[in-house]
């Protein structure tokens, strides 16, 4: 299972990567790998400030529809397009090319209420 070291987790499977004064939010490889085969992301939660734990969209796979949580507060500035018309890449590159949402961030403390890789490794075992 793949869970990089330079991103903060929730215990709800997403990942947040901050960049500068943004940060890009996804869900997570045990997350995909748990959901099965992606066929669907819905996002319409653009330019709305969304708290943290507040439902931002969600991601429909075969057999099942889940929430995507937001991990910190902050304004959605932008959805990924490329995962509408390619939704497996959220199974094939979570960390990458299949990122949901690009963030500026409210409220930065925040992060620190956020797991870390090792925390999150332990929490998924």
């Amino acid at each position: 299972m793949n869970i990089p070291s330079n991103l903060r987790y929730t215990q709800e499977h997403e990942w947040i990567r901050v960049e500068g004064d943004v940060a890009y939010v996804g869900i997570t490889d045990y997350a995909q790998s748990e959901l099965g085969e992606i066929v669907f992301v819905d996002i319409n939660t653009e330019g709305e400030t969304v708290a943290q734990g507040d439902v931002f969209g969600s991601v429909e796979a075969v057999k099942t529809v889940s929430d995507l949580n937001m991990p910190v507060e902050g304004e959605v500035l932008e959805v990924n397009d490329t995962i509408n018309d390619q939704p497996e890449l959220v199974n094939n590159d979570p960390y990458g090319e299949g990122w949901m949402i690009k963030i500026s961030i409210a409220d930065p403390s925040q992060l620190e209420t956020l797991l870390d890789a090792e925390a999150y490794q332990a929490l998924i075992g």
